[in-house]
């Protein structure tokens, strides 16, 4: 019989931190070692995480990886950016975790599960919703920006994937406006529109992120978690001090009973950000215009993005560790481990 050894469950990648203490992503990821299919790069970007269990560690891994890309191609990877920002509030979410995690960070999740009286399946339906964008969307933004002609690369990856469409639809037009931006002798209003096209190429992205990935996992949330969401929805996106957080702050149920009170009284119904209308229309008219004023100001939205890098660091210096294994116990994965593509 083996000795059970506790394991460190460390990322393979050096820590996220701004680009003086981690590679760009073309370093990282060669044009000449670069996968061929979907679910090579899906298990590339799983590989740059920490094991499922370790939820805390692995969540501002997936917050510090979305800026990571963003800072790479800021003026057109926008949908990054925010998924770095929102992906760092589902870690308020997850707080009840804490109740079946180790001092390393590791959570019993099969435990967690059957404390039915504090909701815990529903965080942990956030947590698996948290996972599930990254698989699907943070693998095309690398692919994108590690090859030379990324629009090409995707192209060949997702052109006969219809449930990616949209994904490729929203990276043609970014494509198209980051060409304007890179040509010179482009006039200010044919960048302006350029700059218009990108935004708009990256709501494709985040309405595919919604639809496609967010609303089945909130369809399963139970009707007392919609409301506690429902009510904490809330950012600032990480900004600090009075003025700047009263500028950028934004609010699910104050949108909902101030500018989206008319909808709200036609709609004879309480608002809910589980419900997909509700919530798109808060992002759209709220949490995107919020953003891009955030994007628009370099000083805010990289002191922003740095509080992510330095949670990231924090988190790498106490890595998680599982329990101890033998081989007559194997570890069994955890339920939303990414299925493999048939065929490769």
């Amino acid at each position: 019989m083996s000795t059970p050894v506790g394991r460190q469950c460390p990322s393979v990648a050096t820590p996220i931190a701004p680009f003086e203490l981690i590679p760009e992503p073309v370093v990282l990821v060669p044009e000449n070692r670069a996968p061929h299919t979907i679910a090579q790069w899906q298990g590339l970007a799983d590989g740059l995480l920490t094991d499922q269990a370790c939820a805390f560690h692995r969540n501002v891994e997936i917050s510090s990886r979305y800026a990571w890309l963003y800072k790479a191609l800021p003026s057109c990877l926008k949908w990054a950016g925010m998924a770095a920002i929102a992906s760092h509030h589902v870690r308020l979410a997850l707080f009840p975790l804490r109740l079946d995690t180790d001092r390393s960070g590791y959570v019993d999740i099969p435990h967690s599960l059957g404390r039915r009286r504090l909701l815990l399946a529903d965080v942990d339906t956030i947590r698996a919703t948290n996972n599930a964008i990254f698989n699907d969307i943070f693998w095309t933004h690398l692919a994108y920006v590690t090859a030379d002609d990324g629009i090409r690369r995707l192209r060949s990856l997702l052109g006969g994937r219809p449930d990616y469409a949209p994904v490729l639809a929203g990276f043609e037009a970014i494509d198209r406006g980051r060409r304007v931006l890179e040509d010179v002798a482009a006039s200010a209003p044919t960048r302006r529109w350029a700059e218009d096209l990108i935004w708009a190429g990256n709501i494709q992205l985040l309405e595919h992120e919604q639809r496609a990935l967010v609303q089945p996992h909130f369809d399963h949330l139970s009707c007392a978690f919609a409301r506690l969401v429902s009510l904490g929805a809330a950012t600032s996106f990480e900004v600090r001090g009075p003025r700047g957080e009263l500028a950028y702050f934004t609010s699910f149920y104050l949108y909902s009973l101030t500018r989206g009170m008319p909808r709200v009284l036609r709609a004879d119904s309480w608002p809910r950000i589980t419900r997909y209308d509700d919530r798109w229309r808060w992002i759209t008219t709220s949490v995107v215009p919020h953003f891009r004023k955030l994007d628009a100001d370099m000083r805010r939205i990289d002191a922003s993005l740095g509080r992510i890098f330095d949670d990231a660091r924090d988190y790498a210096a106490t890595p998680c560790v599982l329990p101890p294994v033998t081989e007559q116990s194997p570890r069994r994965p955890a339920k939303d481990n990414p299925p493999q593509e048939p065929g490769t």
